[in-house]
């Protein structure tokens, strides 16, 4: 049992998914279909309902009353969905976050991509090691299907902490399965970076941050669950087998 019941959820539905040409022309890329009618987006809102976070806003930007009109309340998974518009979504991927710290209240919250896919055990795994501190699930032994020059990379250190993070780390241990715990400790440095930088600010800019004031930010190893991250064409056609 966990020491303290973390209920908070934020999904980051905001792209336009152009990488996916005309596929996202009139649909987000969120929504696109995997299994028949399983959606993307689908995948992260069970994953966190599995771990019993029931409470998940979902931040949108292109398209974003479509994704509204979809999901709705989230009844039909079971979780209560809010949503929250973020209008700077071409910019860095931590302004989505950004823009629900105030619904975060300064609470503990799971962070979720909604174009990823990923097994509901990575999120039962991360809440199961009663995080207290930010906490990132990695990847040690990637799958075929993971592109390697576009995923981000992590190197941990001894401790099981980050120690660096960046798609173009040359020596690195994990991949960044875009999975995290957050408190309010990384909503602050959030906040900080965009003071200086506006919105050209990276989750993994804010991890770096963290890390470089000798905040631990430390690791989960979801290594053998599976996850993948649909960019392109190629990605959408892997998943859907």
């Amino acid at each position: 049992m966990r020491k303290e019941k973390t209920n908070k959820g934020i999904i980051l539905a905001a792209g336009d998914g152009d990488r996916l040409g005309t596929l996202t022309a009139i649909r987000p890329k969120v929504l696109l279909p995997v299994n028949g009618k399983e959606q993307l987006i689908s995948y992260p809102i069970k994953a966190l309902a599995a771990a019993e976070v029931y409470d998940i806003v979902i931040v949108v930007g292109y398209l974003g009353d479509k994704v509204i009109e979809t999901l709705g309340t989230g009844s039909d998974f079971g979780v209560r969905l809010q949503y929250i518009r973020n209008s700077d979504y071409l910019g860095g991927n931590a302004i989505s976050v950004y823009k629900a710290r105030e619904w975060a209240l300064g609470e503990p919250v799971v962070l979720c991509m909604g174009d990823h896919l990923i097994d509901g055990e990575i999120v039962k795994h991360l809440l199961d090691r009663q995080p207290f501190n930010e906490t990132l699930c990695v990847d040690y032994t990637p799958a075929h299907h993971h592109e390697l020059a576009e995923a981000t990379k992590v190197a941990v250190d001894s401790t099981g902490c980050v120690k660096d993070i960046g798609k173009e780390l040359l020596h690195w241990d994990a991949l960044d399965t875009g999975v995290f715990f957050l408190t309010e400790n990384f909503f602050q440095a959030l906040h900080e970076l965009v003071k200086r930088r506006g919105i050209e600010v990276t989750i993994s800019d804010v991890t770096s941050f963290l890390v470089s004031r000798g905040h631990p930010f430390d690791t989960c190893d979801v290594s053998g669950c599976f996850w993948a991250d649909v960019d392109t064409k190629e990605d959408l056609d892997m998943v859907r087998g």
